[in-house]
């Protein structure tokens, strides 16, 4: 192979050349550095080794069972491998594109392979800093934004933790810009991300904000990582970038990388003049008065008072056949249909995925499952209330958890349950009325809480406790704790009374 052998005023040329890259390792790209009289696409001469400390590392950190790398400094940092050691230039770390002669940026993003063998999408792709020095560029098609992702180079990696990272294999090299729905969409989220910082409310930035384009944290524990807002009081606040989110990299991987036919439905229909957001309410919202059995009849579906007819209700508002529309994979929506009693309560807690003990223990609150599913999960609530024997639709919310609920209480009461797991959940047996044995546990409970609380998520109550007790299926029902004891499943739920007052 010869090295930096590409026109950099011509985009074919850069994109046939970078093309080779597919099925390559780190190693080997470094290999044919190694073995190239050329050093730099200029032609400059230095050693491939020397500014290996430079290199900034743009994969999440993660650790390795075993390996090592070349030297103590190469240790993880691939950032800007591919653009020193293939492309031969030094990453310039400012505003422009990479291939700033013809506008093209170049960035490169792991994918992990689940145990079905299916590719996912490893992590969400910076695309550049948030200034807080400076007002934000309130027309996007002059913002760095813009000048970064109208036409990527985009490098997907396969990531394999048991192996070091200089033996990853480069799986696709494929150009790539948002296509004309998508470009919509993240505009929008461009403009709502900029009109929070205008508000001087840049400390209370979420990814769920937003549908495709997030505002995701730079070093989000450290102290270092805290900055002075430019607007209002200036109020220090995280330094953020703004990214492709995870849920969006995800189907850009499946369906324009791979284009292997997800089954995939669009909501959009038609060229609209409101924003996403404003769009999908507005589908459900001009049912408000029907009844279900009304809508049932409008849409052709038989009225049996299951559970899951409201929530096909939902969808068939919607114009899809369930969570899989193009736009809800993208921007990580969940509907959630919620029944109001003539009391003015709801009927049900909302429940989520049940969670391991021994893994929730392990975790850090940024990093916890909790944390992102709210974070970067927006709900769209729709809403029925029960008139005699009916329900009747009253409206449609699109949700995000408040900045200070999830970073405040929900993290205190995710705190308290990891606490109680991990110093040892206390079991006490006692008789129920009809003289059977219970086991009651110390864990608090929806009354104690105040946004989340966990309740078994199991068919049955499964148990088996170091004094010998014995009860239920455990490998069905059961899940271990972190001192080896047994207990029901368990999953975290929201509070039907902190849903009922967001739906105000």
């Amino acid at each position: 192979m010869k090295l930096f052998d590409y026109d950099d005023t011509d985009i074919n040329s850069i994109y046939s050349y970078a093309k080779k890259l597919e099925g390559m390792t780190f190693h080997e790209v470094l290999g044919e550095y190694e073995r190239s009289p050329i050093k730099s696409y200029e032609g400059k001469l230095y050693d491939a080794y020397a500014n290996f400390e430079n290199m900034v590392v743009r994969e999440k950190t993660v650790e390795y069972g075993f390996g090592a790398s070349l030297n103590d400094k190469a240790k993880g940092q691939l950032g800007n491998f591919i653009e020193k050691y293939y492309f031969g230039y030094d990453p310039n770390g400012n505003q422009e594109a990479d291939f700033n002669k013809i506008g093209l940026e170049l960035k490169q993003t792991p994918i992990d392979k689940t145990k079905k063998g299916e590719y996912r999408a490893g992590e969400r792709l910076s695309i550049t800093n948030i200034s807080y020095n400076e007002p934000v560029e309130e027309d996007f098609y002059k913002s760095h934004v813009w000048e970064k992702i109208k036409c990527i180079l985009l490098i997907h990696y396969l990531r394999d933790k048991s192996i070091e990272r200089l033996d990853y294999v480069i799986k696709f090299v494929n150009l790539f810009s948002p296509p004309k729905d998508d470009l919509k969409i993240i505009i929008d989220d461009y403009n709502q991300i900029n009109e929070k910082i205008k508000q001087g409310k840049a400390h209370e930035l979420s990814e769920g904000d937003t549908m495709y384009l997030g505002a995701c944290t730079k070093g989000a524990t450290a102290k270092k990582s805290m900055r002075p807002q430019y607007y209002g009081d200036h109020t220090l606040a995280k330094k953020r970038n703004y990214c492709f989110k995870v849920s969006y990299m995800n189907y850009v991987l499946k369906n324009y990388i791979l284009q292997n036919n997800v089954p995939c439905e669009s909501i959009i229909k038609e060229d609209i003049k409101i924003s996403f957001q404003e769009y999908v309410v507005s589908l459900i919202n001009k049912h408000i008065g029907m009844t279900d059995k009304e809508l049932c009849e409008m849409y052709d579906r038989p009225y049996n008072n299951n559970k899951a007819q409201w929530n096909d209700l939902a969808f068939r508002m919607l114009g899809i056949k369930g969570n899989h529309a193009a736009e809800f994979q993208k921007a990580n929506i969940v509907v959630k249909t919620i029944r109001i009693e003539e009391n003015g309560k709801n009927r049900e807690n909302m429940s989520f995925a049940p969670f391991k003990f021994k893994e929730l223990v392990q975790e850090e609150w940024e990093d916890s499952t909790v944390f992102n599913y709210f974070d970067l999960t927006q709900f769209l609530f729709v809403i029925f209330k029960r008139v005699d024997d009916v329900y009747v639709l009253k409206k449609a919310k699109l949700w995000h958890m408040p900045y200070y609920d999830l970073n405040e209480i929900v993290k205190s009461e995710w705190q308290n349950y990891k606490n109680i797991i991990k110093n040892g959940v206390v079991f006490e047996k006692v008789k129920n009325v009809n003289g059977e044995l219970e086991v009651q546990n110390n864990l608090p409970g929806m009354k104690e809480t105040e946004i989340i609380h966990i309740r078994p998520h199991a068919q049955k109550s499964a148990y088996k406790l170091n004094d010998g007790f014995i009860k239920g299926n455990i490998e069905r029902d059961g899940d271990e704790l972190p001192n080896g004891e047994w207990m029901t499943k368990q999953s975290f739920w929201l509070n039907k009374q902190y849903v009922l007052k967001q739906l105000k």
